[in-house]
């Protein structure tokens, strides 16, 4: 990213200030500055946090500038919220499921798991090698997210219209099954996203949730440099045969922050999102897809059959997070997995805590 920054800088001869936070303190700390009016510029948003910027009413709209850009449909679409272009598309993809075939050749797991049942079985293969954990799965609450789609899997909706169905029987299995997951220690205790990559890097951990930034990740991590091409992108295990697998769609966009510098922002905004030397080259490096037309027909990119596997096997079925058209849905996701890390914890029932978790809930759908 900086170099994207550095070059922008030296070929327009101006000056860019970058500011960076941890990705989970992110949303909060440009929320306080931007109410605070301390933010000007450029921002860099997970598609997940557009909408509770948006309400902040602090946003350009960026549809002139997008419609130069070459974004395909999908992309632009992520980054519009109540009918304006509010970031361009930066990236969009989806989170879904990682297995390191090396792994589980060694456990003697045939083919990959299609059904949760499968998996299971597989997980308890991996179990008996040594130093491995079988599912790097979420267990922090930071990412306790990663539950929803496996709630999905077993049948419930997460909204039904505008009703929050956390606690109906599907979901209250899903967290059952994931419980006994964490007391078989098929699963381990307080992992979050970046824990798992670590594990997964270090040939320990089989399988793992993420976004496909996950091969460059895993690339400039792994001491074992072939590693990489031990990685294959998993459909997430259906319940049963002829059901569709569940994934989160993902991405990020640039917004603009209206005000001082924006007309400045919203090209370099255009350049960082649509140039396409300058995405075919982000491609290479951190191997996150491009959202233009010509980005995607890029030798560089065309030519990955890791992007077109994920592409067919994730993001073909990933739908969005039903809990983003909230202003709130952060504190949603946080409610529902400080209940979900109580049941693991031996703290709450499944039903109980789930109830609890949508009486929460339902009192942040504003």
């Amino acid at each position: 990213m900086q170099a994207i920054v550095d070059d922008y800088a030296k070929k327009n001869g101006v000056t860019i200030t970058p500011t960076s936070f941890p990705y989970n303190e992110y949303l909060n700390q440009v929320t306080l500055k931007l109410r605070g009016n301390q933010l000007t510029g450029a921002i860099q948003l997970d598609v997940a946090w557009l909408g509770a910027m948006a309400a902040m009413g602090k946003l350009r709209d960026l549809g002139p500038v997008a419609g130069k850009g070459g974004y395909t449909d999908v992309a632009l679409a992520s980054g519009q919220v109540g009918g304006k272009q509010l970031g361009l598309p930066w990236t969009t993809g989806s989170i879904g499921l990682i297995a390191n075939t090396e792994l589980l050749e060694k456990a003697g797991v045939d083919g990959m798991p299609a059904t949760v049942e499968e998996f299971e079985a597989a997980l308890r293969k991996i179990a008996k090698l040594d130093g491995v954990v079988p599912y790097a799965a979420a267990t922090k609450a930071a990412q306790l997210k990663d539950i929803l789609p496996w709630m999905r899997t077993f049948g419930s909706p997460l909204l039904d219209g505008e009703e929050i169905t956390v606690g109906d029987e599907p979901s209250v299995a899903a967290v059952e099954w994931y419980k006994k997951l964490f007391d078989a220690k098929l699963i381990a205790p307080d992992v979050d996203r970046f824990d798992a990559r670590a594990l997964f890097a270090q040939g320990k951990a089989a399988f793992y949730d993420d976004a496909i930034i996950a091969r460059g990740v895993v690339e400039s991590q792994a001491p074992d440099k072939t590693l990489t091409t031990k990685m294959a992108p998993l459909a997430r295990p259906v319940l049963k045969a002829g059901d569709t697998p569940q994934a989160l769609l993902w991405g990020h966009v640039i917004a603009v922050v209206e005000g001082e510098g924006a007309d400045a922002a919203a090209e370099f905004a255009s350049f960082a999102t649509s140039d396409t030397a300058t995405v075919a080259s982000f491609f290479e490096k951190v191997k996150l897809p491009p959202t233009t037309t010509a980005g995607l027909a890029d030798p560089k990119v065309a030519g990955d059959t890791f992007t077109t596997e994920w592409t067919e096997k994730i993001t073909k079925t990933a739908s969005a997070n039903p809990f983003w058209r909230y202003a709130g849905y952060a504190q949603i996701e946080t409610a529902i997995a400080e209940q979900v890390q109580a049941v693991l914890v031996g703290d709450a029932s499944a039903k109980d805590a789930l109830a609890k978790a949508a009486e929460t809930a339902k009192g942040l759908q504003k």
